[in-house]
């Protein structure tokens, strides 16, 4: 059996331990022992591209603001969607995470961050989306588990009714708004529909062939015909 190696570790700016391991081709991403992510299961980091682009996918010159890095995935879909005239922002809060993909994990998207389409902040997406002077066609947020998180160090009020208003504020008047979820919860979804928003979740894999939907994507607009 091969052995797991630990290639990387960095701590959060709340003291939590944050650990890149390996074990074969398989790459994971621990947060104090817990799975915070894995290269096995990435299908439902791609849907939440496809799902929360589709309105946008044929425009001339779109422009996406993805929130959370990750391992790459959701920023592999939104290029192979995209025409060359896109503009891909990404927000990552830990500079680890964005040294890591270009060390480690480049190859399991090839490399995405080299496009020239790719502008990638080492920043809180709260401060993209506060400085945003050009709307953005979709916004698509992968942060922590979503709004039931299970660490600390990202900026939660993300989610709250507050947060989304400010980041409905980002996007053009079709814009769609994408947000990834470890699971249903219902009562964000309801917090969505209360401030007027189309809305539409969609139960997905956490990989391709799997027979569980256990991970959740939400899709919100003003327009209702930009949900996918």
């Amino acid at each position: 059996m091969k052995p797991t190696i630990q290639l990387a570790e960095t701590r959060t700016p709340a003291g939590r331990r944050l650990v890149l391991a390996q074990h074969d081709r398989d790459f994971n991403l621990m947060d104090e022992g817990y799975p915070l992510m894995t290269s096995r299961e990435h299908e439902s980091e791609l849907e939440l591209a496809r799902l929360g682009c589709a309105h946008s996918a044929s425009r001339p010159a779109p422009r996406v603001l993805i929130g959370g890095l990750g391992m790459g995935y959701t920023l592999r879909q939104t290029l192979d969607l995209f025409p060359p005239s896109a503009t891909v922002v990404v927000a990552e809060l830990l500079p680890d995470i964005v040294e890591w993909n270009r060390v480690y994990l480049g190859d399991l998207t090839d490399h995405p961050m080299r496009d020239e389409r790719v502008t990638v902040k080492v920043c809180d997406v709260v401060d993209v989306v506060r400085k945003n002077a050009h709307p953005f066609d979709a916004i698509l947020i992968d942060i922590d588990n979503g709004p039931e998180a299970i660490s600390d160090y990202q900026d939660h009020a993300l989610y709250s009714t507050a947060g989304i208003g400010m980041l409905m504020r980002a996007l053009t008047a079709a814009g769609c708004l994408a947000i990834w979820s470890a699971g249903i919860d219902r009562r964000f979804e309801r917090r969505l529909r209360r401030e007027g928003l189309h809305v539409k979740a969609f139960q997905v894999p956490a990989h391709k062939g799997a027979k569980a939907r256990s991970k959740c994507i939400w899709v919100a607009s003003r327009d209702p015909n930009s949900l996918p």
